[in-house]
């Protein structure tokens, strides 16, 4: 009897913590998140990207957060539309839990990502760029825009190719799901 309650026990807590910070990938696609994909916890690159100032910063530098991670770039026409969606994400669940971290990934210079920022009403999101793509090629962006979801352990667990809405339901889920213990 005894052995039975511990295996259930055992059961139960590993269940637990297998779905802990799971994504209910079905109900993503089925509410407008249609080209998120599950990616099995491969652990982020730590190649530097850096701010205007020329300082460094490492995606290890958020570990113990939820990232959303989106590349990007000026003359992208869809980062044109989904920037200020992912602006109004960080808005509303931005802190210590969470960051969306924006990365404009090529030749993109300071006075056109101002520009771009300020034509769309960009105000509350990083200036970050990869300007020789070392982070976009190491983490396989191969187009733009691309979101990656970062879990607080600093893996990747899910990827969008194009742009989201990600002021939407849906995707506040998705990251409401990531957060969950």
């Amino acid at each position: 009897m005894l052995r039975s309650l511990l295996l259930y026990t055992a059961l139960v807590f590993g269940a637990n913590a297998a779905s802990a910070g799971a994504i209910d990938f079905e109900a993503a696609h089925a509410n407008g998140l249609a080209k998120l994909t599950a990616v099995e916890g491969t652990e982020v690159s730590d190649i530097a990207f850096l701010d205007p100032e020329g300082n460094e910063h490492r995606l290890q530098d958020y570990k113990g957060k939820v990232v959303m991670l989106n590349f990007w770039a000026t003359w992208c026409a869809p980062c044109r539309e989904e920037m200020p969606s992912l602006e109004a994400l960080q808005n509303e669940l931005g802190g210590d839990d969470f960051q969306v971290v924006t990365v404009a990934t090529g030749r993109n210079p300071l006075p056109a990502i101002q520009k771009f920022y300020d034509e769309i009403g960009v105000k509350n999101l990083p200036i970050l760029t990869d300007e020789r793509q070392q982070l976009a090629r190491a983490t396989g962006v191969m187009g733009m825009p691309v979101t990656v979801l970062i879990d607080r352990e600093g893996r990747e667990r899910a990827r969008l190719i194009g742009g989201a809405d990600w002021a939407s339901e849906a995707a506040k889920q998705v990251i409401r799901e990531l957060q969950a213990p």
